[in-house]
């Protein structure tokens, strides 16, 4: 193994972990050939006067932000209003029959769509507009966008699954994964009519 590969496996390995790493356990993810010891004053140097840095914390190693810039880093988090009940309903539908329009939405869930529902959708930035459908009226329908996808942690639309898979509709399932409470309930089997990826 070169030298310049196992640099980038024991950064690799720092950088996905919020604690500091024993010398040991990099060690195991390299080949006996390559010892950690020597890789990382390396590394420290290649990290010495940019915004992160390497550092030996107790027995163990961790990317740490230079105390430096740390003050620029500070922000005040704006607390997000919980989706309602008809906003996490709306998406379902949106993400299981998109591309939808305002009518449709309003037939699977059984009442009127009121107009700060997509607003809300909108604002998160987890639909779009994605067309108007070719029949009387041209109504508006409504897709998922990517800020969707990875709210949820989704790769693509092929991963969502079908409602008649689970006990419990799928956005609640995806938001039990992100560690919020479930914001809607709905009759087992889900929404009907379901076209994930279409």
């Amino acid at each position: 193994m070169s030298r310049e590969l196992g640099l980038k496996i024991v950064e690799a390995v720092l950088f996905s972990r919020a604690e500091p790493v024993d010398e040991a356990v990099l060690q195991a993810h390299l080949p006996e050939d390559v010892h950690v010891g020597d890789l990382l004053p390396e590394l420290m140097l290649a990290y010495s006067g940019r915004g992160i840095r390497l550092e030996r914390i107790g027995r163990g190693w961790a990317l740490r932000t230079d105390p430096e810039i740390a003050p620029y880093l500070a922000r005040i988090e704006e607390k997000r209003r919980k989706p309602s009940k008809a906003v996490m309903e709306t998406l379902a539908v949106i993400a299981w029959k998109q591309p939808v329009t305002r009518a449709e939405i309003e037939q699977v869930r059984g009442v009127g769509l009121a107009q700060g529902t997509l607003e809300q959708l909108l604002d998160a930035g987890w639909v779009a507009p994605a067309g108007r459908r070719e029949v009387p009226g041209r109504p508006m329908t409504w897709a998922t966008t990517q800020a969707f996808l990875d709210a949820f942690g989704i790769s693509s639309l092929d991963d969502l699954p079908r409602p008649d898979d689970l006990d419990a509709p799928d956005l609640v399932v995806l938001a039990q994964r992100t560690g919020e409470e479930p914001p809607v309930e709905v009759p087992a089997g889900g929404f009907p009519n379901h076209v994930a990826g279409s």
